[in-house]
């Protein structure tokens, strides 16, 4: 049911949320724009790389302020206006499928190139995967523990989906803490391996692929791990219940998504790779 108010001029007879106008897409749109015209400068005019960054760290600040002022529009629609019935629930949660399944296209295309390469390598790196004369990480150290995390991570948040199932508030609380935390130690880790590769993403072809697709990956972490301390902090507030906390279900998914990409791309990049 709707919450009616009663100081509308007219009530709604359907489940449907018609949303109100609002400045937020319109705003985004045009700062991403903006955003990515100056990281295209920056890369053409090294020249002017100093007052490109300002101007790109400005954008991008205020690419993070409307988005977090949108996102508690949707709160308050959701929570606090109960616009979210069963029927816009579901609506969301086949968006949040569709746009899952968006991020596995765009996977896909990496994993493409890189079977495309690993599998007929040209002669100009050597006609062998790796290109002959690059050195390679070794799967079995940190990235293994990269891996470990992850799936560590895909338990507890699991844990998490149960708890709020079953009305355990405690453990919804402790277990997206443990999952926030592998998520950062996941970065930071990541971090480390880029920072001791012994090779840079402009050394062929393999180069390439490597930091696009995990470096992708980590920013989908990133993302990920935020995307769960938010729902955190909702669930501190009482902004979940277990009837309703698509947002947190929303959160879930993308976790295991991140989880599933990485498993492909251990056992693919790294370990068949290498």
């Amino acid at each position: 049911m709707l919450l009616k108010n009663n100081n509308s001029k007219f009530n709604e007879k359907h489940p449907f949320h018609l949303v109100l106008p609002s400045p937020w897409p319109f705003s985004i749109s045009m700062i991403l724009l903006a955003l990515l015209a100056k990281v295209v400068l920056y890369l053409h005019y090294p020249s002017y790389s100093g007052w490109l960054i300002y101007q790109i760290e400005a954008l991008a600040f205020c690419l993070l302020f409307f988005m977090s002022r949108w996102f508690l529009d949707i709160i308050t629609e959701s929570t606090f206006q109960g616009h979210h019935t069963i029927k816009v629930t579901k609506g969301l949660r086949m968006g949040m499928v569709l746009f899952i399944v968006s991020e596995i296209m765009f996977f896909f295309s990496f994993f493409w190139a890189f079977f495309h390469f690993s599998l007929s390598p040209s002669i100009w790196i050597g006609a062998v995967w790796p290109p002959k004369g690059l050195p390679v990480l070794n799967p079995w150290l940190l990235p293994l523990f990269n891996s470990v995390i992850l799936v560590s991570s895909g338990v507890s948040v699991t844990w998490a989906h149960r708890a709020i199932i079953s009305g355990s508030r405690k453990d919804v609380i402790d277990s997206l803490l443990i999952t926030i935390l592998w998520g950062f130690l996941f970065t930071y880790c990541q971090f480390l391996e880029y920072i001791n590769a012994p090779f840079s993403i402009n050394d062929s072809a393999y180069g390439s692929i490597f930091f696009m697709a995990t470096g992708f990956h980590g920013i989908h972490v990133l993302i990920g791990t935020l995307f769960l301390l938010v729902c955190l902090i909702r669930h501190i507030y009482y902004q979940f219940l277990t009837e309703q906390h698509i947002g947190l279900e929303a959160a879930i998914w993308y976790w295991h998504f991140v989880d599933v990409v990485w498993l492909f791309l251990f056992f693919s990049i790294y370990i068949w790779g290498s």
